[in-house]
């Protein structure tokens, strides 16, 4: 390891997780997301749908 400016380089080599805490863990991170994947899809459809209009009014010239 080198030693520079104070910092440590650090290599994981193993984690060690029993197979159900895995899988809770897994399982809270799908259901997080839900959230998360709700709040981008309003967004983005906010996007097209102002894009959308622009986009429109501009077939008319």
């Amino acid at each position: 390891m080198s030693v520079e400016n104070g910092k440590q380089e650090v290599t994981v080599v193993d984690i060690k997780m029993p197979f159900m805490s895995m899988v809770v863990f897994m399982v809270k991170f799908a259901v997080a997301s839900i959230p998360a994947f709700i709040i981008l899809s309003i967004i983005f459809s906010v996007f097209a749908a102002i894009f959308g209009g622009m986009f429109h009014g501009m077939d008319r010239f």
